[in-house]
């Protein structure tokens, strides 16, 4: 559907957007809390980390439900659908997580209900918006959810001083509820598209054409790699600048928010990085503006962590462009994975991404923990932590490159 022959394009899109940033906000409250919650919790670096990765043990299998329900269902269904899931689990995650057992079972859980505003979300707006501009709009939707994980961080933060960390678990909770709301006025008027599949929306014989078709491997691929850094960098940044900021002076409350604050602000400056790639991406082709970002977030990812006794202010100015440049290209590779797959296909290549992207995404919060633990928690431990991750993501920028030489 063309904008021009679409006067409520603009709208639609908006709304779309404000209820991925409701939904969003549950994203990152626990990482803001994690230098709250480790002493209260008795937690090792590996446990508090171990706990954000079940989150993303939970988010796999909510992906891939969310890509299999879209396919079967419709995307508007399924966004609806796991939207109701997603607010229930997330008040539970809010009342009961009070221990490191309780919210390693418990922000699962929310988890495993919080990609209905992911995939479908990205289906919707496929289905409505034209090749030509689809770059920026996924910028935007990818956008407006790093708008939300830094709503998260600075409401959790802030909450802490006051309520701990169960003040900031309701915020998320209450993002939740509202991201629902507008995704309920939004769409309510949007058709519920189902593509009639030639089989199985996930078979073996799906699965081998993606292995023989050697555009969607490279672009699975990317994603997975981009992925693990990513994910990784969201974890641990809130308490990496906590650490940081704990070299200069502040009370542990303090700390906590000038962490995630500082965080935060990183997060809103790589809402223009979404919107930007975005937009670069429709002008100057997907792999190339995905090789740009992909290697400059890696650059930063391996000095990043040794640079952890700069000034304050150049320390964050590195974190800000470290997480613009990580975000950046998140939403080209869906755009490319829509274009370069058919929609028969598409199910299944979402499902295969999702599987393993964001199974990276668990391995990372975790053995970067690890990594923390066995060097003391000192700076160099986080030196040795942050290049851990760069070094293992070179393979997204490779991939991508294969895939560029392929044409």
């Amino acid at each position: 559907m063309h904008p021009t022959s679409d006067p409520d394009a603009g709208r639609w899109l908006l709304g779309l957007c404000l209820a991925r940033l409701g939904f969003s906000l549950i994203n990152t409250v626990y990482a803001a809390l994690i230098p709250l919650l480790r002493p209260a919790w008795g937690m090792s670096a590996s446990q508090a980390g171990s706990v954000q990765s079940a989150w993303y043990a939970g988010y796999i299998v909510s992906l891939v439900a969310a890509s299999l329900f879209a396919g079967r269902y419709g995307a508007r269904r399924t966004f609806l659908g796991m939207g109701w899931a997603a607010c229930a689990s997330s008040l539970v995650f809010a009342l009961g997580a009070v221990d490191y057992a309780s919210a390693l079972v418990l922000y699962g859980l929310a988890g495993l209900f919080a990609g209905g505003s992911y995939v479908p979300g990205l289906t919707l707006i496929a289905e409505r918006v034209p090749p030509a501009a689809r770059g920026r709009a996924m910028g935007a939707y990818i956008a407006a959810a790093s708008l939300g994980y830094a709503v998260g961080l600075v409401g959790a933060g802030l909450l802490a001083e006051r309520g701990g960390g169960a003040a900031g678990f309701l915020l998320a909770a209450a993002g939740t509820l509202l991201g629902q709301a507008l995704a309920i006025a939004t769409l309510r008027r949007t058709p519920n598209v189902i593509v009639a599949a030639r089989g199985p929306l996930i078979s073996l014989a799906s699965i081998a054409w993606l292995w023989r078709h050697r555009a969607a491997r490279y672009v699975i691929l990317g994603y997975t790699f981009h992925a693990w850094e990513l994910l990784g960098l969201w974890a641990w940044l809130p308490a990496f600048l906590s650490a940081a900021a704990a070299q200069h002076a502040g009370d542990g409350g303090a700390l906590v928010f000038a962490g995630a604050g500082l965080a935060a602000l990183t997060h809103l400056v790589s809402t223009v990085g979404s919107l930007f790639g975005g937009h670069w991406s429709d002008r100057r082709g997907r792999t190339q503006v995905i090789l740009v970002m992909s290697l400059a977030s890696i650059a930063c990812a391996l000095v990043f962590g040794w640079a952890m006794t700069l000034p304050l202010w150049l320390l964050v100015a590195l974190a800000v462009l470290f997480n613009l440049a990580a975000i950046g290209d998140s939403a080209i590779h869906s755009a490319s994975l829509s274009e370069r797959i058919p929609a028969e296909h598409l199910a299944t290549a979402y499902s295969a991404r999702s599987i393993l992207g964001f199974g990276m995404g668990v391995l990372a919060p975790w053995l970067f923990g690890r990594v923390l633990d066995a060097g003391g928690g000192g700076p160099a431990a986080w030196g040795w932590a942050w290049t851990l991750l760069g070094v293992v993501a070179v393979v997204g920028p490779w991939a991508t490159w294969r895939l560029q030489r392929g044409g």
